[in-house]
């Protein structure tokens, strides 16, 4: 498997809503996104450089 690119919450939100998703809500700092049954929800951590885990999970979500 490929090495993961480094993302940050803002850079997640921009592949997730170019691949069809939609920010279904919000709560505290944790935003999620929905397309069809599919889920993921994101931390959004101003300038903060996401878990490798959520990052893998938005990965698998948008098939890349």
């Amino acid at each position: 498997m490929p090495k993961l690119p480094r993302l940050t919450a803002s850079e997640a939100e921009r592949l997730l809503l170019a691949a069809g998703f939609a920010h279904v809500r919000s709560k505290g700092s944790h935003r999620i996104y929905q397309r069809q049954t599919e889920r993921v929800v994101v931390p959004f951590h101003a300038a903060r450089t996401l878990h490798p885990k959520i990052i893998k999970e938005v990965m698998e979500a948008i098939g890349q």
